[in-house]
């Protein structure tokens, strides 16, 4: 992977030189990857959207200073892990703020309401979404950094060493925590992802 061209650093060069589109370019690649790696930090469906936006608000105010030192997906996730790790210390120090939405006049903003589509899925889908919610719960009770080193390492650009650029660690803890992590969530989730036997069947 370190032997391919990094295309997006080249983005990143044209960006620092102004150029609009190429920024939109890579807005349009990494913003689900961004979004989804924040919200799975943060465990905030209401608040990643805004801090993904950060993320991209901080790569283009920081044009100037880059440089393709390293791969421009490394960079980026840098700073997301960065910006995220802002957001948990700053709920960390102010715990209420992050419990309700309070309205610039103090008036209190009413809860967004969703539609419960749950009663009209297939009990497929419906296991599904629960594995898929209990997948979630695993991740956000995790050590911070062994989440990162999951969610991070589920980006097709990162490989193993430029992982442990974005964690500032080494190679060999960087793979620890990788392996800690999935060794933690495969507990977690065991009960979730046995086999289950057609009804009937009888254990041999």
């Amino acid at each position: 992977m370190a032997d391919n061209p990094d295309l997006d650093a080249v983005l990143m060069l044209r960006v620092k030189h102004g150029d609009r589109e190429a920024f939109e370019a890579l807005v349009e690649k990494y913003k689900q990857p961004v979004m989804n790696f924040v919200r799975r930090s943060l465990h905030d469906e209401h608040e990643a959207e805004d801090l993904a936006q950060n993320v991209f608000l901080q790569v283009y105010k920081s044009r100037d200073r880059y440089k393709p030192s390293a791969r421009f997906s490394t960079w980026l996730f840098t700073i997301a892990r960065n910006l995220c790790l802002n957001e948990i210390r700053r709920r960390s120090r102010h715990p209420a703020d992050s419990l309700e939405e309070t309205h610039p006049s103090g008036e209190d903003v009413p809860s967004r309401q969703y539609e419960d589509k749950s009663a009209t899925l297939p009990p497929q889908n419906l296991l599904q979404r629960e594995l898929e919610s209990k997948i979630e719960e695993a991740l956000a009770q995790l050590p911070e950094n062994q989440r990162s080193a999951i969610l991070l390492c589920r980006q097709d650009e990162l490989s193993y060493e430029e992982i442990a650029k974005v964690l500032g660690c080494s190679l060999s803890a960087t793979k620890s925590l990788i392996h800690r992590g999935r060794e933690t969530l495969k507990e977690k989730l065991a009960v979730y992802l046995r086999p289950t036997r057609p009804q009937g069947q009888r254990p041999s």
